[in-house]
């Protein structure tokens, strides 16, 4: 459902002096992209993203996920001044995928007030109930594929794409209103130095094309034929992840939205994908960090912004990446080959730090539950950088 449009009935839901009101006009939805920026201005460690990119999560013109979800968006105010918000979410695919009645919350953001938090989730409970949910979790933002969980741990670390920021005070609100942690996911920063040949992660040094590995090719990302290399990624992604904890397939036109997203910044050293016999076996897709070139400029950039930005663009002057896809596929699942295939991957994209500007690569999120992948990441990087919760809840079935 479209939250520019919802309906009259919409209920009001007051909370001490904290009135929380659904958003209906292209002016609410602007602020409410723009909103965690003016809520965490004068927090340490926050930097705010560029308006640009929440558009593209936000905007129901601009996300793809609002051709299979029902959406609505809510804000809380307080003497006329918006001090949070949440998005709550029906996501068919996931029905489809869970065969279990869970709604999603989102896009959440506020100041730490036990009155702001409590209105603002009892507002998306009080729809996904209305929508015939009987569960909740979150925050996820808007769907699997965007921005999930509650940071936790890392708020002074670098900000890093894709990756929520949230003060440290929220959790425990959201504690406090009965949510149980669901799982964390966990971020790895790893430092591109010069020992890391020293710490090599394949075991044996078996290396693609030699050996045990001489029916293993490794292919590079290419632009001529992205579109159709992303959905050999997508098909694989999907086959690596299936039935894992909150996971939901990605659908091909919301393949094709992040492609074109992510078409200027992409190079070939990007994309790993390992064959096995001329068959995709595993894959990994990293993506530069937007942020090491937006520091010194606002969210909403000037004109004179913007030229700054497209030099640095065009030039890759970033620092840092994230790693956002990366799976096995079922066929070689619980063999010793695909046991040695995250290796593979990873000690790609370590090797290509030749030809890439890039310091550091953080490798996440990884579930606390994935013990195969975090033993394989521990060996380079023992602790976390950064922790993200997600939350469940019972949706309270009486009327309120």
């Amino acid at each position: 459902m479209n939250p520019a449009s919802p309906p009259a009935s919409d209920p009001v839901h007051p909370a001490s002096d904290i009135t929380v009101r659904p958003v209906i006009s292209r002016k609410e939805l602007k602020l409410f992209i723009r909103l965690p920026r003016l809520l965490y201005k004068e927090c340490a460690g926050y930097m705010p993203p560029l308006d640009m990119e929440q558009n593209d999560l936000l905007d129901p013109k601009r996300n793809r996920i609002f051709r299979h979800a029902s959406v609505r968006y809510f804000m809380a105010w307080r003497n006329g001044v918006a001090v949070g918000r949440i998005s709550a979410v029906v996501d068919g695919k996931a029905l489809e995928a869970w065969d279990e009645k869970i709604g999603w919350f989102g896009a959440f953001d506020a100041l730490p007030e036990k009155s702001i938090v409590k209105a603002l989730l009892d507002a998306a409970e009080l729809w996904l109930r209305d929508q015939g949910m009987a569960r909740m979790r979150g925050p996820v933002t808007l769907g699997y594929h965007g921005e999930s969980g509650l940071m936790i741990e890392g708020q002074t670390e670098a900000p890093m794409i894709g990756t929520p920021w949230h003060p440290p005070e929220l959790h425990s609100l959201i504690e406090a209103h009965g949510f149980e942690t669901g799982r964390d996911l966990l971020t790895f920063k790893l430092d591109l130095t010069d020992d890391l040949d020293d710490r090599h992660i394949v075991p044996g040094a078996l290396k693609p094309g030699q050996g045990k590995l001489g029916d293993v090719t490794v292919s590079h990302l290419s632009k001529k034929q992205i579109t159709a290399q992303g959905e050999v990624l997508r098909s694989l992604y999907n086959d690596a992840w299936a039935g894992t904890y909150n996971f939901v397939p990605l659908q091909s036109y919301e393949m094709t939205g992040l492609i074109e997203q992510l078409k200027l910044v992409l190079r070939p050293e990007h994309y790993v994908q390992i064959d096995h016999a001329g068959e995709p076996a595993a894959m990994a897709l990293m993506v530069p960090n937007i942020f090491d070139i937006v520091r010194d400029i606002d969210g909403a950039p000037s004109p004179l912004d913007w030229a700054k930005l497209g030099v640095r663009l065009l030039s890759h002057r970033f620092e840092s990446a994230r790693v956002i896809l990366l799976g096995v596929s079922h066929k070689v699942r619980g063999t010793v080959l695909g046991a040695l295939m995250p290796s593979l991957a990873i000690d790609e994209l370590i090797r290509r730090r030749a030809t890439l500007p890039y310091k550091s690569v953080e490798l996440g999120w990884i579930l606390d539950t994935n013990t195969p992948m975090l033993n394989l990441v521990k060996r380079l990087v023992p602790e976390p950088n950064k922790i993200h919760r997600i939350y469940e809840k019972e949706i309270d079935q009486t009327t309120h």
